[in-house]
Formats: C-alpha cells, sequence, structure tokens
C-alpha cells in the first residue's frame, strides 16, 4: 500500500494498493511484465476482482483496529469494463466484506473510455453517487479529448510519474505539470502527483 500524502497538513489522506509477484526464490516479477500478460490471458478481471476483495477486507481490518480513516484506492484495468459488470462486482465486495463506498477509490487510465466510453462514465457516475473516488490515472499520458474529461464524473486527477520525475531538470516537464494542476483546479477537482521522491520535487509542486 503506497501512501497518498496531503501537501495541506501533511497526514496521510489515502493509500494506493499495488499488485507485486514473487517467485518462489523470494525475487519480484514486474507488473510492466505480468500484467500485459494478465490482460492477454484472459486473467486481469479475475486478478482485479481479487485485489478489490483483498482491499475491501484490508479496509474493514484497519477500521476495526482504530486505524483513522483511510480511503484504499484500486486500479481498474480498461479489460474489467470490458467483459464483467465493474459496479456489481464492487457492490458484491463491499456487501460482502462489511466495506464501505467510502473506503474506497477506484483509479482507471484515459484507455478506459476508448470502448464505450459513454457506458463506462454512466457507470462510474453511479458508483461516485455511492460514495466512492474516482481517480484518472497516468494523466497526459493518453487519448483522452479535454471535451471527454469535462464530462467525466472525477474526484482526482493524477499526474503521471514520467513528469513528477523530471519537473525539477525540465523546463517542459515543469509546465506540464503546472498546466495540468491549473487544468484541475478549474475543473475543482484534486490533483495527486505520484511518484515524488524529492525535497525539491515537493517544493515546486506545493507553488504551482
Amino acid at each position: 500500500y503506497q501512501p497518498q500524502v496531503s501537501l495541506q497538513g501533511g497526514e496521510i489522506c489515502g493509500v494506493e494498493a499495488l499488485l507485486r509477484w514473487f517467485r518462489a526464490d523470494g525475487s519480484s516479477v514486474a507488473p510492466a511484465e505480468f500484467l500485459p500478460v494478465a490482460e492477454r490471458s484472459g486473467l486481469v478481471a479475475a486478478i482485479g476482482d481479487w485485489v478489490l476483495r483483498e482491499a475491501c477486507r484490508q479496509a474493514v481490518a484497519w477500521r476495526q483496529a482504530g486505524v483513522p480513516l483511510t480511503r484504499i484506492a484500486i486500479n481498474l484495468s480498461p479489460v474489467q469494463f470490458q467483459v464483467g459488470d465493474v459496479a456489481r462486482s464492487i457492490r458484491g465486495a463491499l456487501d460482502d466484506s462489511g466495506a464501505r463506498p467510502a473506503d474506497l477509490g477506484l483509479e482507471l487510465t484515459e484507455s478506459a473510455l476508448l470502448h464505450d466510453g459513454d457506458r463506462v462514465a454512466t457507470t462510474l457516475s453511479a458508483l461516485q453517487a455511492s460514495g466512492l473516488e474516482i481517480s484518472l490515472d497516468d494523466f497526459g499520458t493518453g487519448f483522452s479529448s479535454l471535451s471527454r474529461l469535462r464530462q467525466l464524473p472525477i474526484d482526482v486527477l493524477k499526474i503521471d510519474r514520467s513528469f513528477v520525475q523530471d519537473v525539477t531538470s525540465s523546463a517542459e516537464a515543469a509546465s506540464v505539470v503546472r498546466s495540468i494542476i491549473n487544468l484541475a483546479h478549474g475543473l475543482k477537482v484534486r490533483v495527486l502527483a505520484e511518484g515524488v521522491e524529492t525535497e525539491a520535487q515537493l517544493r515546486l509542486l506545493a507553488s504551482a
């Protein structure tokens, strides 16, 4: 679980569930290696459902242990929207675990909108209305238009880590990051920067 930290108060405001695969010898398989295989083989929907249920179980365990409210964000593959009923799966996981909609956030990339984007947007609107947080992941690397972005039920816009890594060494990257932040604030959605690793990056983002 990767913490998400508020720049306003410095507190952890959520976490993102990250899927990792370890071999029997303890070495790891990179997500960039096993996730494309899972998508091609049709297993990604089952894996996504497992991640969803594990996140719900963890949310309940943290609440029972007295951990302050922490929303757990999970990533949704475009394949999950194509082969299954995402809303139904999420409702089932919440009901079975005792987790609440406020315990979960859903992250999807712009590619999820390429196939039947109107249906995906309708599904997301219903989930958002029930209390789940919706984030658009890896923003700036996909294909969605600004008109589509304006119509989507988005709570959080995530700046891709490729921009954040270069933000202090590239004027172009810094300009892109500031533009994304201004765009998000204009749309009245929050911004989350991925992969912040240095104080210099943090200071630049805080001042943007």
